[in-house]
């Protein structure tokens, strides 16, 4: 039984009222992500390094930036 124009127009604005129009893209975003990580996994694909490696990229950036914060008064040349 396929979706006709009314049906799908109703399951769109039921989406929107229940999530709202700024959560959507985040939603969907990690709706998306967990997709693939099924995929991965059923596939026997265990690589999730490449996420920790990510993960790891952006603390260290973190940590420097709150580093160089709490050191104002030496020269950054």
């Amino acid at each position: 039984m396929p979706l006709h124009g009314w049906e799908f127009l109703i399951i769109i604005v039921v989406v929107l009222i229940v999530f709202g129009v700024g959560k959507l893209p985040q939603t969907l975003g990690s709706l998306g992500k967990g997709v693939r990580s099924f995929r991965k996994s059923a596939a026997g694909e265990e690589d999730d390094e490449g996420d920790n490696k990510e993960l790891l990229e952006l603390k260290s950036k973190k940590e420097e930036s709150a580093k160089e914060k709490d050191t104002p008064g030496e020269d950054k040349s």
